[in-house]
């Protein structure tokens, strides 16, 4: 096996050195751009205002950072543009710290009701009824309050602003994904690396978050699975994770965050020399991803996608639908500032592709109790069509594509 094994975890990391340089943060243009694009899309809803929650919402449209927690935070964008945030009274200067776009700051003390406060708000925007968006990330102990508040006004689903901005990526978002992609992808090949007989998935665990790291990423990965053997069949995992044993299969699944952008790769190997049954699934599996590519064309619904890749698993006789041996869950998800977000590549998702969209392909074969093979890339889509941010896995006896004089290195 080419680029398994055959190193330690300190050789590789004293290789390592950052590869975030040249790649800046979204800047205050851009946000006010998309501020901008979202006050149309509210506007041709109808409604009065939108809702964004502290979390990625928030972000993505205002540039402030804040983790949601019990306490209301957030910002009410009206139809005519206004941004007006909702805080705590204590939390004010804070929030004045992490704002980006200017915005008047309404707070409310412990003793009171933020619920109260947002429909004042609304008065005072000369919106005494009608609709008002909630970011459907917004808790229920949110929108309920402001329900039970507000009975006046119909609350809504905010997704068709929501996600109808932050869908499309530009091109500055591009290149933080594409940057953090080829960083998860490198951390891959050194894990590949350093396996042994007998390492724990601990020990593999600890080593990528340590070469994310090296490689410029502060907080390290931003998840990490590593299976070994029968494990790999549990598509998340399992309670007690085994150590490696010799021609075992290896499924490693990370990723890491840039800039509040995420990456997402999964390599599925073997330890060894693979036998028959692993062989055949792997090479299904690379023509399921395949097929899943070629599918992701202009226009067409995101479940052409998903349709495609299981007409290969059943034309191997895998399946049918979510059968085991096959493939148990959606073929894909979008990414972003989340690591699940749309589209989602799933029968039910009608949503048109268009240049912008970035999507996971990872049609993961699942043989119960024996293995588990996932090949996951992700997908960003052109004006002309679809395009890999990394190259798919090349063959089960070479999985990252060494050449030959890579290998003498």
């Amino acid at each position: 096996m080419i680029g398994i094994g055959g190193s330690t975890a300190a050789e590789e990391l004293a290789k390592i050195s950052p590869w975030t340089t040249g790649i800046t943060p979204i800047q205050k243009e851009e946000f006010a751009e998309r501020l901008k694009k979202a006050t149309a899309l509210l506007k041709q809803s109808g409604a009065a205002a939108m809702y964004l929650h502290a979390g990625t919402n928030l972000y993505y449209f205002t540039g402030m950072h804040w983790h949601p927690s019990e306490r209301m935070v957030g910002a009410l964008l009206f139809a005519d543009g206004q941004l007006e945030y909702i805080a705590p009274s204590f939390e004010k200067g804070t929030l004045l710290d992490f704002m980006v776009l200017e915005g008047t700051v309404h707070c409310w003390e412990e003793h009171e009701s933020p619920y109260q406060l947002f429909i004042q708000l609304l008065g005072q925007h000369n919106s005494v009824s009608g609709t008002v968006l909630l970011d459907e990330t917004t808790p229920f102990f949110v929108s309920n309050g402001l329900q039970l508040e507000g009975a006046a006004y119909t609350f809504k689903d905010a997704k068709p602003v929501t996600a109808g901005c932050r869908m499309y990526k530009s091109d500055n978002e591009l290149a933080i994904i594409q940057r953090a992609m080829d960083i998860t992808l490198a951390v891959q090949q050194a894990a590949a690396r350093i396996l042994r007989i007998g390492i724990s998935t601990a020990e593999v665990v600890a080593f990528i978050d340590a070469a994310h790291k090296k490689y410029g990423i502060p907080s390290g990965s931003y998840f990490c699975i590593v299976l070994f053997g029968k494990d790999s069949s549990f598509p998340h995992g399992v309670k007690s994770p085994k150590t490696l044993e010799e021609n075992e299969v290896v499924l490693i699944d990370t990723g890491c965050q840039l800039h509040d952008y995420i990456s997402d790769i999964t390599r599925t190997y073997v330890f060894g020399t693979p036998n028959e049954a692993q062989r055949r699934i792997w090479q299904i599996e690379k023509q399921t991803q395949q097929a899943a590519f070629d599918a992701a064309q202009l226009g067409a619904p995101c479940s052409n996608i998903d349709k495609a890749a299981r007409s290969v698993l059943e034309a191997h006789q895998l399946g049918p639908e979510y059968q085991l041996p096959g493939l148990p869950h959606r073929t894909g998800h979008g990414i972003g500032l989340d690591i699940h977000e749309w589209p989602y590549i799933v029968r039910n998702d009608q949503t048109p592709l268009a240049a912008g969209m970035c999507f996971s392909n990872e049609p993961m074969i699942c043989v119960p109790n024996e293995f588990g093979i996932r090949h996951e890339d992700h997908i960003y889509m052109t004006e002309t069509g679809p395009k890999w941010f990394t190259e798919p896995m090349y063959s089960i006896e070479n999985p990252f594509g060494i050449l030959e004089n890579e290998k003498a290195q």
